[in-house]
């Protein structure tokens, strides 16, 4: 059998260090004189930004902190911070934080000294022109932002949408452990799982799905299934936590060029409408996915049940089952919520959910069996 064609895309430099964010200025330089760093006031008020500052000013760039970011960014807010940033003169983009951070620093390098909208570069491909030298530090395990092309707004209708290109490619994707030690156990767990998801239907998407995808989406799933319940329980674990960094990085690396299905198509409408956090979202969708799609990727799931330790025997149905009972295992001991009604769905909201979640076609069509509106609608039924 020949081997088959694919292209594989990812950062041109990955460093990874703890302790690394206190050499930021060092390794900005290069890059940089006058950079923005984007994120957001948590952040900073918990000093977790400190020492990359400090760094900036040992190393005597003129910065601007951009500290105004949100979760599931608002579009309003993407624009506010790239007019910063022009005021500023940035001739460079560092984003902090989580993903929300991450994908705004992402198109503010993006549009700094563009002509183009933050509008017109919705979608995949519409970005012209060249971006600024961009720098991002991730401060979660999950998203994956650091290594992704692609980044997600809330647009000005309450709809998620993707900025998708080459040009979100950093210059260097900066992971240092230490930022992660104070994360609170809900955001590791429901972080992880979203890191865990995206190994999972990276491994298993209709499109695009390769050799090297499929072997950090293996890596990837090995790593944070082994560690995410040990960061939970005991978040100064630097082992734990750097196998969660790497993990993430490594899940993020296989989905953009392998790319994710139902599970984010459906929790797309659950962060825009009730601005659910991502990783919750995804926590949430994770169970009905994998069990309605078990009938197509039963041999994929009893393959990555040997990377989480499911240990099954038997034909392909048999290994998905025990894939799936083990994964959710995995889950349910983090404490991640799992219930739609708990988080502020009702009945009554299932059906618009069900119908923004089949537009995310972007997203569905990757999936590895249709997802029909019913389809939908049974699966946000029976986390309700």
């Amino acid at each position: 059998m020949r081997p088959m064609n694919f292209t594989f895309r990812t950062v041109p430099q990955v460093i990874f260090e703890t302790g690394a964010a206190s050499r930021l200025g060092e390794i900005a330089k290069t890059h940089m004189q006058r950079p923005v760093i984007v994120t957001d006031k948590g952040i900073v008020k918990a000093g977790l930004i400190d020492e990359a500052l400090k760094s900036l000013e040992n190393e005597g760039l003129d910065y601007h902190l951009v500290d105004g970011i949100e979760a599931d960014p608002p579009a309003r807010i993407v624009k506010l911070s790239v007019e910063i940033a022009r005021k500023h003169k940035a001739d460079g983009v560092i984003g902090f934080g989580g993903g929300s951070s991450m994908d705004t620093a992402k198109i503010i390098a993006v549009l700094l000294n563009s002509s183009q909208k933050l509008e017109e570069i919705y979608g995949i491909g519409n970005i012209k022109g060249a971006r600024s030298p961009l720098i991002l530090l991730p401060t979660t395990a999950g998203t994956g932002s650091e290594v992704t092309d692609i980044a997600i707004v809330t647009s000005d209708d309450d709809h998620k949408i993707g900025v998708l290109g080459d040009e979100m490619f950093a210059d260097v994707a900066l992971l240092d452990p230490a930022l992660t030690f104070g994360l609170p156990r809900h955001v590791t767990a429901a972080t992880g799982v979203d890191a865990m998801v995206h190994a999972i239907e990276a491994y298993t998407t209709r499109w695009k799905k390769n050799p090297v995808s499929d072997a950090l989406a293996r890596e990837a799933l090995t790593l944070l299934s082994s560690s995410i319940v040990e960061a939970c329980d005991n978040p100064s674990n630097e082992e734990a936590r750097g196998k969660m960094l790497l993990g993430s990085m490594l899940a993020g690396q296989a989905f953009t060029n392998a790319p994710c299905a139902a599970v984010h198509a459906m929790a797309y409408p659950l962060g825009a409408l009730f601005h659910i956090p991502h990783g919750v979202s995804n926590s949430l969708m994770l169970e009905p996915v994998l069990k309605f799609n078990a009938s197509e990727a039963a041999a994929h799931y009893a393959e990555l049940g040997d990377f989480i330790g499911a240990n099954a025997t038997g034909g392909f149905s048999a290994r998905a089952d025990a894939f799936i009972d083990k994964l959710m295992e995995i889950v349910a001991a983090t404490g991640v919520e799992r219930k739609l009604s708990n988080v502020g769905v009702s009945h009554n909201d299932l059906p618009r959910l069900a119908e923004d979640a089949i537009k995310v076609e972007r997203l569905m069509r990757n999936n590895p069996r249709e997802v029909r509106y019913d389809d939908a609608l049974a699966m946000y039924t029976a986390v309700l």
